[in-house]
């Protein structure tokens, strides 16, 4: 009797202790990603500032496509990029692949012969928009639009594997 008391007592112990153990775990591991986006953010900063290769910002708050090599400004211009209804991705990407033209489809378009299309996630893509002339307005479905001559110029600066940071 004495022998199951005691196996009874250290089963409820270690049980306690599990659960203090997770409790820790998980206050700890809560309050760690916003340390760690902190750093991270500082680090892609640092990382872009310092790259001695060109990268590609974004900024759908001004509506503007920027290309830099370091801090170094290369080429910027006006940009259209997703509406309200179809809003365009943002986070950190690469150009995961180039096209000299690109029929490009959705629910409701068909556009023959997109020229420069630089995809950089799934079906988004940084390129030229020969359809409108609306540029430094949010009007595309979820792609970066530029007009035809800019998008040349962004696509001859750029190779596949080029860092893609897209930013409200």
């Amino acid at each position: 009797m004495n022998n199951l008391i005691r196996c009874f007592w250290l089963r409820r112990k270690g049980a306690i202790w599990a659960s203090v153990t997770l409790l820790l775990v998980a206050l700890f591991s809560w309050s760690t990603p916003a340390i760690a986006a902190s750093k991270s953010s500082k680090v892609i900063k640092t990382a872009n500032a310092n790259s001695a290769k060109p990268w590609i910002k974004v900024d759908l708050s001004s509506q503007r496509l920027t290309v830099l090599k370091g801090k170094k400004r290369l080429y910027s211009v006006a940009i259209s990029s997703g509406k309200r209804s179809t809003p365009t991705l943002t986070g950190t990407f690469r150009v995961q692949s180039k096209y000299r033209t690109k029929r490009m489809r959705g629910e409701d378009y068909d556009v023959p012969n997109v020229p420069y299309a630089m995809f950089y996630s799934g079906g988004y893509a940084i390129h030229g928009a020969y359809w409108h002339n609306k540029f430094g307005r949010p009007v595309s479905h979820g792609c970066v639009n530029l007009p035809v001559g800019a998008a040349r110029r962004v696509f001859s600066l750029a190779k596949v594997g080029t860092k893609v940071v897209v930013q409200k």
